[in-house]
């Protein structure tokens, strides 16, 4: 999992309130548990004017122009902006893969549903919980301001405004020292190395029939 340190992105304004997981990656795609290759079919309905299949050429696919993300100023965009409940729905862990895959590393919110936001840091997405006014005046500066950027600094644990404006957040120790170190479940166990080993070792020794 790639670490997740300080950032400084540009901003996409995705302005719903209760977004599940069945529109950042609708269910007829989930047919891999491979975490790349998702990302041309986020918000697959809203992103295209036709229905999309799992195989289908995307790069030839109609776009839907009046859908926020299309749009030419938020191209390249790797911090997404969103309204309360985000990634409510279904538990799928494709979702946090597909915005991942898309360019996103944090998305800033009022509110998570609980098992997507668990699943964003097990996955290298940072989401970040800000009161809904402070969100509300995000919305407003980013609409007022083309290229509009925001930079992420999770050790200090803060969201700074290009006018200077700091905002604060709260995040999880554990949590925390995951992304700082690029460690996912996988990557924890893995610190363990030695010690699996060894202890793998001892009990083919003591229990060489396990291992035939």
């Amino acid at each position: 999992m790639e670490k997740f340190t300080h950032l400084n992105g540009l901003v996409a304004p995705l302005d719903r309130a209760n977004v599940d997981t069945d529109a950042i990656i609708p269910k007829q795609f989930l047919k891999s548990i491979k975490r790349s290759g998702f990302g041309p079919n986020a918000f697959d309905e809203w992103r295209y004017l036709d229905h999309g299949e799992p195989g289908m050429d995307n790069s030839v696919r109609p776009l839907n122009p009046d859908f926020v993300l299309n749009q030419a100023r938020y191209q390249g965009a790797q911090i997404l902006l969103a309204r309360e409940n985000f990634g409510c729905g279904s538990s799928r862990e494709h979702a946090p893969w597909a915005l991942l895959d898309y360019g996103f590393r944090a998305i800033i919110a009022p509110s998570f549903a609980d098992i997507f936001f668990n699943n964003c840091f097990k996955n290298g997405i940072l989401p970040i919980v800000l009161d809904a006014a402070d969100v509300d005046r995000l919305f407003n500066e980013v609409a007022a301001q083309e290229g509009y950027r925001l930079t992420v600094d999770l050790e200090a644990q803060t969201v700074a405004t290009p006018g200077g404006h700091v905002f604060s957040f709260e995040v999880d120790s554990f949590r925390k020292y995951c992304l700082l170190h690029g460690l996912d479940d996988i990557g924890l166990t893995l610190q363990h190395a030695e010690r699996i080993t060894a202890y793998e070792e001892r009990r083919r020794q003591s229990e060489p029939w396990v291992f035939e």
